[in-house]
């Protein structure tokens, strides 16, 4: 069943409650607390303040073969206070954010925290490129929380191993396939944000991923290739991935990767390819979700691989693929890993078109990121990965919208003479402007006469953004459409980890440059 009301009051504690170990420590209302943190930043001179009481837990059990090889569950549980403060001087009024943060969740640490937090707004104060100025924002009182009906930390830890090592059985039956490592994580981030301009609002997120990978090796040459399954982590409960199809093919990755083991490296030169979803969901996060980031379009951001070749001033000019193609960033996509009902500025999520027919549309902004491109409200795309970070921009789910016609992937595949299918997804590489990239993936297929004509290896493909999305001609219906992503995805200094989903379906894309890698490493 669904998440109730009621089990959220009981998980944030927002109903008084107090420890059975210590029935004499006063109960704790999530609400006061908030409060205390708020009224103590106005009192000490901040003109704006929100601040998150966050418990986030991390579960993960992993295996190899037959047997565990790691356990963790970590838990952070805290408040983040964030404060904007104006100081005046001689030189005249100028604004900065503070932040600060406590693992001692009561109203004497929040205001503590609060307090700090302006003193770091106090020190930031200097001369700045831009004022802060906050796009308003509505007053929201409210709750959201994943659909799910299976809490999958109420799932033992040796269910989830079992399931892992079960999978092992069917993959040693198999010829040829010698190894096998599996894992799964599960992710609860429950929290409740309050601001100075009225708001109140209480989340809880789960994130469900279930994995295992296949090694095959030639005894004779000692050459080995590897083969992942395929199953996408997802914004759910435990009942994802009991319904799927993991537990069920365990034979079916073994002889793939087998399969893979004998097949022929491919013939380098300009090739046909048609990309599954499962392989096409992380072109999207690297050339087109981290290419429209605000922040990294006007270099403000630069970790984790550059800034962007595309800036507000081609919104409406840049043409960044074909006009029949256009992306989406939702942040309301049911499943999404980065869905919610509000971000960390308690902004409501919304979804919008960053390339629209073809052309940049818009990019992903902040409260505080809007005005810097002349839009009134923020596109809700601030997230903190914890209680002890301070929410910056961060990516959105990002996906490409389907194609009119029911186009599917066996379509594409019976249109092409000659071409290559990747399935999965594997290693990249992508450069500091977001614009020249190189892709593998996990399996490919030759394509001779609209058949598949056998397995191939070794295969990576090149590209820049702008001639990528150009070169694409068929992308598959709405009936194809599947949603990938991952729970990790790497931004700032100090770096803050964020989950992000891709949605897509099967597209195909002409003349493109296929190297073979064995020859490179050699």
């Amino acid at each position: 069943m669904p998440i109730t009301r009621r089990d959220l009051l009981a998980f944030a504690g927002l109903a008084a409650c107090t420890s059975p170990k210590a029935p004499s420590v006063p109960p704790v209302r999530i609400e006061d607390v908030l409060g205390r943190a708020i009224d103590a930043a106005k009192n000490a001179g901040a003109t704006y303040a929100d601040a998150r009481v966050v418990r986030r837990r991390d579960q993960g059990v992993g295996t190899r073969e037959d047997h565990v090889v790691a356990v963790s569950d970590d838990e952070t549980y805290g408040i983040g206070v964030r404060v904007l403060v104006v100081t005046r001087s001689e030189g005249g009024a100028t604004q900065a954010w503070g932040f600060a943060a406590s693992a001692g969740v009561d109203e004497t640490n929040a205001a503590h925290a609060a307090e700090r937090a302006v003193a770091v707004a106090r020190a930031n104060a200097g001369p700045r490129k831009r004022p802060i100025l906050l796009a308003p924002v509505a007053t929201y009182r409210d709750h959201w929380a994943t659909p799910f009906e299976v809490d999958p930390f109420d799932v033992p830890i040796s269910e989830k191993a079992a399931l892992l090592r079960d999978i092992w059985n069917d993959v040693r039956t198999v010829k040829g396939a010698k190894y096998m490592d599996g894992s799964c994580r599960c992710i609860s981030e429950h929290k409740t944000f309050a601001s100075s301009e009225g708001s109140l609002i209480e989340q809880r997120v789960m994130r469900v991923e279930a994995r295992f990978g296949v090694t095959a090796t030639d005894d004779a040459t000692g050459d080995s290739v590897s083969r992942d399954h395929e199953l996408p982590p997802m914004q759910a409960g435990w009942e994802y991935v009991t319904r799927s199809s993991l537990r069920k093919d365990g034979r079916t990755i073994a002889a793939d990767a087998v399969a893979k083991l004998g097949a022929p490296s491919v013939t380098a030169g300009k090739r046909d390819i048609i990309l599954a979803p499962s392989n096409l969901w992380l072109v999207i996060h690297e050339s087109i979700g981290h290419s429209t980031e605000l922040d990294r379009a006007l270099g403000y951001e630069a970790n984790f691989a550059g800034t962007s070749f595309a800036t507000p001033d081609q919104i409406g000019k840049l043409e960044y693929a074909k006009n029949d193609i256009t992306f989406y960033a939702d942040k309301t996509t049911r499943g999404g890993l980065a869905t919610c009902g509000y971000d960390d500025d308690g902004e409501k999520t919304q979804k919008w078109n960053l390339v629209d027919k073809g052309k940049l549309a818009a990019f992903q902004t902040t409260r505080d990121q809007a005005a810097w491109i002349g839009e009134k409200r923020s596109r809700g795309c601030s997230f903190a990965e914890d209680y002890a970070s301070i929410p910056f921009q961060r990516m959105p789910n990002v996906s490409l919208e389907p194609g009119a016609r029911d186009v599917s992937l066996e379509d594409m595949i019976a249109a092409t003479d000659d071409g290559i299918l990747v399935s999965g997804d594997g290693s990249w590489s992508i450069d500091h402007q977001r614009y020249n990239f190189q892709f593998g993936g996990q399996m490919f297929y030759a394509v001779k006469g609209g058949k598949i004509a056998g397995a191939l290896r070794d295969v990576a493909y090149q590209s820049n953004t702008v001639d990528f999305w150009h070169s694409c001609d068929m992308v598959g219906g709405a009936r194809h459409f599947e949603l990938h992503g991952s729970l990790v995805d790497g931004k700032g200094e100090p770096a803050q980890s964020n989950p992000v989903s891709h949605g897509c379906p099967p597209a195909r894309f002409r003349n493109i440059n296929v190297l073979d890698t064995k020859r490179q490493k050699a």
